[in-house]
């Protein structure tokens, strides 16, 4: 005995002979000893394990105290006693405090060798109570981990039942709160390894005792529910849910959907907490859980949590995507998300400036975890851009990043579109979440979508970039508040001077929406907007409440003093054409003369092609530019002769218009093709073929390699067209029907010329609606032929000359003049359908309506590549330009003009003064609101701003 204690001596002295020490004291163990010495090992080897001062000397002592347990088990029995395991849990050893890990780990060492004790039974029951009551305490992370891995290995230590359900749930307590506060890598791995074994504890308890896992799951709620402190409970408890059974997910979380005790914020923090388990390493069926409960709260309809959790939390999302760990779950969460998300693109677009870092990332990264989420991610964005179509300014940088990703077909999108969203009824879920934001830096206000109402908001902002009319609509002194007109000068009055950043259109939309629409359905924006105008048109007419000089007070201007017994749109909006019908059979000539606010502008069929003729007419214009064509007589002879006429088939008239590509820059060589050539000097609209998605979709674009343009659709509207087979007209001088050739004239321009493109069809073979993507260049500025007589000239040129009549000679009854007209707004259609997709215009501020300078400087203003364009998309106004509105197909392919506004260019000479003049000031004079409107004005404003503060 005395020479394994001179061991022990030399051992403590680090001897570089120590490890044969070590050898001869375990060979000594197999030695008989007698009790006393036997216990004088067992007191020696536990003061090294736990009193030791360097790891070297625990270690020796749990050899030597291995080797003389394992062959003295009687004796180490008798020193291993449950008194003296309570003895250390209780009081701990020496300076060691009772929490020590090396004490648990001490006690799981000894538990070995005591196993066939007839006491080890009594020893297990004492174990139960002290570790349940340790993990009460709530130990870190360290302890806890010895705790379960002691439990791991004897599970009779684990209490049993009522109290195996507490000590369950209090070690959820304690994963909630574990925390690494280290950088180092090490120390990291070991943080995670402990985590591992305490949450692996649940799986061996729950494998035999099913009935702890709902109250533990309770548990699980109540901690990260709970709204108690700043801190949120560890992300290590996903650790937790990776060992329920997935059988019983979704009745735990419909349980507690239905609860009623449960508050919605206790909810909502609960699920905030829970996405944040997707930043915990390979935490598994974490995904599974999260989505599992937001289909949960979808069920019972709390949509207000899930919009708000969703904004608070899906970029955290995306950025986990940058991790390999942790991308698999991320990228699960992320696309639910996104498309259960369908009622507003507030979600998505907190997402589209991060893509392209992300996909340039994944790039680099080079491995097969990227590459699938690159495919998985170009497939997801591509269906909420399809979703949420009309912002082509911003997600350009993201199409360019996906370029190298084949787009779903509509089959796809529409099949993932359909399998997550929360509802269709999107007007239901829009007040749920009303959100400050600052306004728009262009200083414009957006227009809130009230539920598919973009229809309605693309028209209000393309009238209110309408200066001229915007200003008429200003001016109006009208007795009766609760009329259109009055309820649109409101609007306007709201739109150019509130601080808020979107106005609400709710009475406007209910005062004016046309009868046969339905609440919340998708509308034809041209539709509305010619009901709306002709409403407004009738109004006035039909007003017997205002006197005449009232009616009209607004229109003591000098571009309409020669006529005030027109209505205010008739004055801006309203033209003349007339339609002839040539009789081939008695060459009897029937013409009618009919007034328009919209021109409707019909696609060529394929074949068609425009061709020059040796037509001649005489053009005059404002800038006295007169292109010569030759006029052709519509018949051979006279028509009282009864004498038969041979015609030939008519090809397609090139009319007098013209086509200018720079803002305010005229061509002066020449009348224009209509061909699209290197020298048209006008930007396309669309300039990009339509994609296979869309050709199978969609009538087929015309043979022409070019694209089409606004001049090919005019050209097309007014030649001339064939009545023949069924489409014969009758003929009421040879009282039958017979072939009959049609020819539509202008013969009174608008102020504001309105272009409706017709892209909507009824394909009677599918029955199904169709829309024509085919490309549309859209000129800045371009001509529009008038047909005039002298007399009807002398008008025109009267209304458009701003300081005193040019000198001019009478022409013959055949002229034309050319109006010259400014693009100011352009309403797009995203989608291929007009009872779905989304609407949004772009619209500029016309140079001449908007600005105080010189004659000099009016009468030599080019204009207009500088010009400042806006985006309107419902709440969001952004700066744009003419380029991105050139290029918008380029990127989106469904995106496509639809309604154009163009404004007409008023004419100006010099005058003797050479004084300065406003445009805005010479029309109208200063624009002065009712004080009833301003008043109304201030107070919201006023509550806009008490808003903000809160």
């Amino acid at each position: 005995m005395d020479k394994i204690l001179e061991n022990m001596d030399k051992m403590l002295s680090h001897h570089p002979t120590s490890m044969k020490h070590v050898k001869r004291i375990k060979e000594a163990a197999k030695e008989p000893l007698d009790h006393k010495q036997c216990m004088a090992m067992f007191e020696l080897s536990t003061k090294f394990i736990l009193s030791g001062d360097t790891q070297f000397q625990k270690d020796v002592g749990k050899e030597v105290l291995e080797a003389f347990a394992q062959n003295h088990t009687a004796d180490f029995e008798i020193f291993f006693n449950v008194k003296f395991i309570l003895k250390l849990l209780q009081d701990g050893y020496g300076t060691l405090s009772k929490r020590s890990s090396d004490i648990l780990e001490y006690i799981h060492l000894g538990l070995k060798y005591i196993q066939g004790n007839t006491s080890v039974d009594e020893a297990f029951h004492a174990l139960q109570i002290e570790l349940l009551r340790i993990v009460c305490e709530k130990p870190g992370s360290k302890l806890c981990a010895c705790v379960c891995k002691l439990l791991a290995e004897y599970p009779q230590c684990i209490p049993n039942g009522k109290f195996q359900v507490v000590f369950c749930q209090q070690l959820v307590r304690c994963i909630g709160q574990f925390q690494c506060t280290s950088q180092d890598e090490d120390e990291i791995v070991k943080f995670l390894d402990q985590v591992n074994k305490v949450s692996g504890l649940f799986q061996q308890i729950w494998w035999t005792q099913t009935t702890a896992i709902i109250p533990t799951l309770r548990e699980l709620f109540t901690v990260i529910s709970s709204t108690v402190g700043s801190d949120g409970p560890s992300n290590a408890l996903a650790t937790v849910v990776h060992y329920v059974p997935l059988e019983i997910m979704d009745e735990v979380i419909q349980n507690l959907a239905n609860d009623d005790c449960i508050t919605d914020v206790e909810m909502k923090t609960a699920l905030t907490n829970t996405i944040d388990w997707l930043s915990w390493p390979l935490a598994k069926n974490a995904d599974k859980w999260i989505i599992g409960l937001l289909k949960g709260l979808a069920a019972v309809k709390e949509f207000s949590i899930l919009i708000q959790v969703t904004l608070s939390k899906i970029e955290q999302v995306f950025s986990r995507l940058f991790y390999p760990i942790l991308r698999q779950g991320a990228l699960s969460v992320l696309k639910y998300m996104l498309l259960s998300f369908q009622h507003s693109p507030d979600a998505f677009h907190l997402l589209v400036p991060q893509i392209p870092k992300l996909m340039a990332s994944l790039s680099k990264e080079r491995s097969n975890s990227g590459i699938s989420c690159q495919q998985q991610l170009s497939e997801l964005v591509h269906c909420m851009i399809f979703r949420f179509s009309g912002f082509p300014d911003r997600y350009e940088p993201v199409i360019e990043a996906l370029k190298d990703f084949p787009i779903p077909n509509e089959e796809k999108i529409m099949q993932l579109l359909n399998q997550s969203a929360w509802t269709w009824q999107e007007n239901k879920l829009e007040p749920l979440h009303p959100k400050l934001v600052a306004k728009s830096k262009t200083g414009k206000t957006g227009v809130t979508n009230l539920g598919n109402t973009c229809y309605m908001n693309s028209v209000i902002q393309a009238l209110f970039m309408a200066s001229d009319f915007r200003h008429a609509v200003m001016l109006l002194k009208d007795g009766d508040s609760q009329s259109l007109m009055m309820k649109l000068q409101w609007l306007f009055a709201f739109l150019e001077h509130s601080q808020r950043p979107a106005i609400s259109p709710s009475s406007f939309l209910k005062a004016s929406s046309p009868p046969w629409f339905n609440e919340g359905a998708q509308q034809d924006c041209s539709e509305y907007l010619r009901y709306l105008l002709n409403r407004l048109h009738e109004e006035e007419k039909t007003s017997k409440r205002i006197t005449h000089g009232q009616r009209h007070s607004y229109s003591e201007t000098r571009m309409d003093c020669g006529d005030p017994g027109k209505t205010l749109i008739e004055r801006m909006f309203g033209g003349k054409m007339v339609t002839r019908i040539l009789c081939r059979c008695c060459c009897n000539v029937s013409f009618c003369e009919e007034a328009f606010t919209d021109l409707c502008l019909a696609f060529p069929p394929p074949n068609k092609v425009l061709q020059r003729c040796d037509h001649s007419v005489k053009i005059t214009g404002a800038d006295n530019v007169a292109p010569q064509f030759k006029q052709k007589d519509m018949t051979a002879k006279s028509p009282n002769k009864q004498t038969q006429t041979i015609y030939r088939e008519p090809s397609l008239r090139m009319v007098p218009f013209e086509i200018i590509g720079s803002h305010g820059t005229t061509k002066k060589d020449g009348p224009s093709l209509t061909g699209v050539t290197k020298n048209d000097y006008f930007c396309p609209f669309n300039s990009m073929p339509k994609n296979d998605f869309a050709v199978d979709c969609v009538e087929k674009a015309s043979g022409s390699s070019r694209c089409k343009s606004v001049s090919d659709l005019i050209n097309y509207f007014l030649s001339p067209e064939m009545l023949s087979g069924d489409n014969r007209y009758y003929c009421n001088k040879c009282t039958s029907l017979q072939e009959a050739e049609k020819v539509v004239e202008l013969t009174g321009n608008p102020h504001y010329l309105i272009l409706t493109l017709l892209r909507f069809s009824f394909d009677l073979v599918t029955m199904k609606h169709q829309k024509i993507l085919d490309n549309v260049s859209v000129p800045l500025v371009l001509k529009l032929p008038i047909r005039v007589n002298s007399k009807d000239e002398y008008k025109i040129r009267a209304k458009n000359q701003r300081c005193k009549l040019g000198s001019w000679q009478p022409f013959a009854d055949t002229t034309y003049l050319s109006i010259i007209y400014d693009l100011c707004s352009i309403v797009v259609h995203s989608g291929i359908s007009s009872e779905s997709g989304h609407y949004y215009c772009y619209a500029s501020d016309c140079v001449d309506a908007n600005s105080v300078i010189g004659l000099n400087e009016i009468w030599n203003a080019e204009g207009g590549d500088d010009d400042r364009w806006y985006l309107y998309n419902d709440t969001r106004v952004s700066f744009s330009s003419f380029e991105s509105i050139s290029n918008v197909t380029n990127y989106f392919p469904k995106d496509t003009a639809y309604v154009l506004f163009y404004r007409q260019r008023l004419t100006r000479q010099p005058c003797p003064d050479g004084e300065p003049v406003s445009a805005d000031m010479g029309l109208y004079g200063e624009v002065g609101l009712s004080n009833e409107l301003m008043e109304a004005i201030s107070r919201d404003n006023l509550q806009y701003l008490q808003e903000e503060e809160k």
